[in-house]
């Protein structure tokens, strides 16, 4: 209020200033009483500087997933998590099984799928009326197929939840893939494909997965016009049936409800409703890797670069140290090392990093990646490979550690900040099999980690001479390095280089 006052009489003051014979009719407040012993005593407290704030220490204790798991008498898992801060009700169905399961003659079919039991209504229900009735109870409803795992969500009022849920189980039940919707999904999908060459990063992005996975493993495969052209609405009935029943089903609630309640509500709609048999895990790739240079030409100014190698999966004893190790290494953002070189003491990318995927079914890689223009590409790898070797053969500094392994610790208790990304933890967990203890042993594991393990890992996980390299841009200007004799491209695998055709966007056939 003091703070009000004041400000209100400055406005008089002002407007005084302008008509004087208001000048009289303003009166100053009286003071009240003086505060200085108390402030005096806050600022007594202050510490003279930041660092010296003394944090009381951090105390979380992650969920357990028990707490939160139903089963359904069909056998299906359900993880319940009820809040009455607003009115609304999340669902989401996750199916183990996505694009893994497409044949390499029908590559698209499963992310088809998971567009169109959306868009294309259902065997009952126009598409048309369908979108009308969701949006009349201002409900939302999503479905797709990913890579390794499909999913349903849906979203709606409490007051609502009822009538909009039966809507949705009749879309994932029983979809009727509309066929002049389907037409209009082909051609939004073919007509995106023919940006596939626009930009470096989509180029760079599939010929990696070629190089690392195969190009016969999914995680490399892309539909081409002839097979999203080639696909029918039986088509879709099949991969729906194969994907979307009971056997890979988890269930995922969060929101306004009562647990009893919601029980009964998803035992009503899933009557009836046959399991097939489960999907099968996602294959491991087969093709041999081969270390080189690779090039994809593109007359551009700038070079796009990606340097790495086959890395480990999920579930390795080395999973920790490596975590740790790619932080500082160049996954750590600004605080990391190839960041630090690469762009900010030498200025030659805006973004500069590396990612070491470890996914659940088989290894995943490393990668360093940049880009700068032309001249400086071998320079940047240069710096890149310096930093690999570095890490290989000298311990990382005692802040480097600590800042790598406090940045995952003070950062955990984001992974269950909210009860909707609770679940999908406890989802993914139970549905790729993940060891239970994992969350409550994960900080000290993190804290274990040694300068010792990291350079281990280092030497066993990172290789230059096993790496690949890859770079879309304009070879002439990239090949003889910068002006300044810093770096050349014969400084990698003696010079040796192997040009990789661009690819039709449609055909994905060789350009030339």
């Amino acid at each position: 209020m003091r703070f009000v006052n004041t400000t209100f009489l400055s406005m008089l003051t002002l407007l005084a200033s302008i008509m004087p014979g208001c000048a009289t009719q303003i009166k100053e407040p009286a003071p009240s009483a003086p505060a200085a012993p108390i402030a005096a005593e806050v600022v007594a407290k202050i510490p003279a500087r930041p660092e010296q704030i003394d944090f009381p220490p951090l105390t979380f204790e992650p969920p357990n997933a028990t707490d939160y798991r139903h089963v359904l008498s069909n056998g299906v898992p359900v993880y319940l998590a009820p809040s009455h801060e607003f009115p609304l009700i999340d669902v989401s169905f996750t199916f183990k099984g996505g694009q893994y399961l497409d044949s390499p003659e029908m590559v698209g079919l499963a992310e088809a799928t998971g567009s169109m039991m959306r868009r294309g209504g259902t065997t009952t229900m126009s598409a048309e009326d369908l979108d009308e009735e969701l949006d009349f109870l201002a409900a939302q409803a999503q479905t797709f197929c990913r890579a390794q795992a499909s999913g349903a969500n849906f979203n709606s009022l409490s007051s609502n939840f009822d009538e909009g849920f039966a809507l949705f189980m009749d879309m994932v039940r029983n979809p009727g893939f509309q066929e002049d919707r389907l037409q209009i999904y082909k051609d939004e999908v073919i007509e995106a494909m023919k940006e596939r060459n626009d930009e470096p990063a989509p180029i760079l992005s599939r010929e990696w997965s070629m190089l690392i996975f195969g190009e016969d493993h999914f995680e490399a495969r892309l539909a081409t016009e002839a097979m999203i052209d080639a696909i029918t609405v039986d088509d879709l009935h099949e991969m729906h049936d194969r994907i979307f029943h009971p056997g890979n089903l988890i269930v995922a609630v969060n929101g306004d409800f009562e647990i009893n309640r919601m029980l009964a509500r998803l035992e009503e709609a899933f009557a009836g409703w046959e399991a097939g048999p489960p999907a099968v895990d996602p294959p491991a790739p087969t093709a041999t890797y081969r270390p080189g240079v690779y090039y994809i030409e593109k007359d551009i100014p700038q070079g796009r670069v990606a340097a790495g190698m086959r890395s480990i999966s999920r579930d390795d004893p080395d999973y920790f140290p490596a975590l740790v190790m790619n932080d500082i290494l160049g996954g750590g953002g600004f605080t990391s090392r190839i960041t630090q070189r690469v762009r900010t003491d030498e200025g030659l990318a805006y973004d500069a990093r590396s990612v070491f995927t470890m996914p659940v079914y088989y290894p995943g890689f490393f990668r360093a990646g940049f880009q700068t223009k032309s001249s400086t590409v071998a320079f940047g790898l240069k710096i890149v490979f310096e930093e690999i070797n570095r890490i290989r053969t000298e311990p990382v500094s005692d802040d480097e550690l600590e800042v790598a392994k406090n940045s995952f610790i003070e950062t955990f208790p984001r992974t269950f900040e909210s009860k909707a990304g609770m679940l999908r933890v406890f989802v993914s967990d139970e549905m790729t099999g993940r060891d239970p203890d994992f969350w409550t042993n994960y900080r000290d594991n993190i804290r274990a980690v040694t300068k010792e393990q990291i350079m281990n890992v280092a030497q066993r996980r990172l290789s230059a001479g096993e790496m690949a390299i890859l770079i879309v841009g304009k070879w002439a200007d990239i090949v003889h390095g910068d002006p300044e004799g810093r770096a050349a491209m014969s400084m990698f695998f003696n010079g040796n280089s192997t040009e990789l055709p661009l690819r039709d966007p449609l055909t994905l056939e060789p350009l030339k």
